[in-house]
């Protein structure tokens, strides 16, 4: 049976892990910010189709974890040493491309903004992410 507490502090290490607010959680699993709401407080018990969107959207989340602590957080990644015919530039996933060209796209805007101030004028860098997180780089001097 699954224990209700256990199972809020084990979303909490989610949002911890994946620095994640109870409203971000929500948006990028795809569930009204009052269901979130509802469990944390204990008011509802999670029902099966959350779990399988926790599950579905962070990949190292699992099931057995999720519901009953067994197993470990993060999942083991598993190592493939198998040899593989395709290219490089196949192995690298959709979401994968995506986010290195999302990084090389943030690297070009910041080294253009570099190039049209210099240095000494800059105080402060803050890059703000998607899912509610930042980071903030201060001028040393």
């Amino acid at each position: 049976m699954l224990n209700q507490e256990d199972f809020i502090n084990r979303l909490h290490k989610i949002f911890n892990h994946y620095g994640l607010t109870a409203a971000t959680f929500s948006d990028e699993i795809k569930v009204p910010r009052s269901s979130i709401s509802h469990l944390l407080s204990g008011r509802n018990k999670p029902s099966l189709e959350f779990v399988l969107k926790i599950v579905d959207t962070y990949k190292e989340v699992s099931m057995e974890w999720l519901l009953y602590g067994k197993e470990s957080f993060p999942k083991a990644k598993h190592v493939d040493t198998s040899v593989s015919t395709k290219p490089k530039s196949d192995l690298f996933s959709d979401v994968e491309k995506s986010k290195s060209e999302e990084l090389v796209e943030e690297k070009s805007s910041l080294e253009k903004e570099q190039k049209k101030t210099t240095l000494s004028e800059i105080e402060r860098i803050v890059i703000f992410y998607k899912n509610g997180s930042f980071k903030e780089y201060l001028d040393k001097d």
